[in-house]
């Protein structure tokens, strides 16, 4: 323990200014989106713009290739939460039915295979399963926020929790202590999600 406390602390204190202001970044675009607010996407595209490089440097190449998903989700989710307005002003929130479930979960078992395959034999990735699997559920999850589906928050909550030992692995301590506060705004969000449809099914 006291080594890798060690280890975390020395990471720490060797982060770099752009991961700094990758995780400000990036807390700041999960607080906007637990809140509904449509800064989710500017602040969330300067966050993804600077992860692409911090991932490429990391080795976590699968990570790197959903922030180019990232980058175009995101202007596709603020196109749809400004020009598809409910009563509210916003997109409505709504959940997942059956059919919906089958195929978030389908997409993510698919991009797991599919991505896995390809870091095992085409890159020298250290973590190919988890770097594929949180890869794929993050794909998902963003597509899931984009519609806003309440449903995303679960797949962020999934993805940050295995994001958390994974970054400190990869010597990204910082970026560690980034998921942790994402998990907290992840948690934040469900509950909040969850209240704004209790509140429109009261009102409607």
């Amino acid at each position: 323990m006291q080594e890798f406390l060690q280890t975390l602390w020395h990471d720490l204190a060797a982060t770099t200014l752009l991961e700094y202001f990758a995780v400000i970044f990036g807390i700041l675009s999960v607080w906007y989106a637990s809140r509904e607010n449509i800064w989710v996407y500017p602040t969330g595209i300067i966050n993804v713009a600077l992860y692409v490089y911090l991932f490429i440097t990391a080795k976590l190449y699968a990570q790197s290739l959903v922030q180019v998903y990232y980058l175009f989700i995101s202007i596709y989710g603020w196109y749809n939460w400004v020009h598809h307005p409910s009563e509210e002003g916003s997109t409505a929130i709504t959940r997942l039915d059956k059919k919906g479930w089958l195929i978030a979960i389908g997409l993510t078992i698919i991009g797991t295979i599919i991505l896995y395959f390809a870091l095992s034999k085409y890159t020298d990735s250290q973590v190919p399963f988890l770097d594929s699997f949180t890869t794929s559920i993050f794909f998902v999850t963003m597509w899931l926020m984009a519609i806003k589906k309440v449903e995303n928050w679960i797949g962020w909550i999934v993805g940050d929790l295995i994001l958390i030992p994974l970054s400190i692995s990869q010597h990204l301590a910082f970026t560690s202590i980034q998921y942790l506060v994402f998990f907290g705004l992840a948690v934040s969000g469900w509950i909040e999600w969850n209240k704004k449809i209790k509140n429109a099914q009261t009102l409607a």
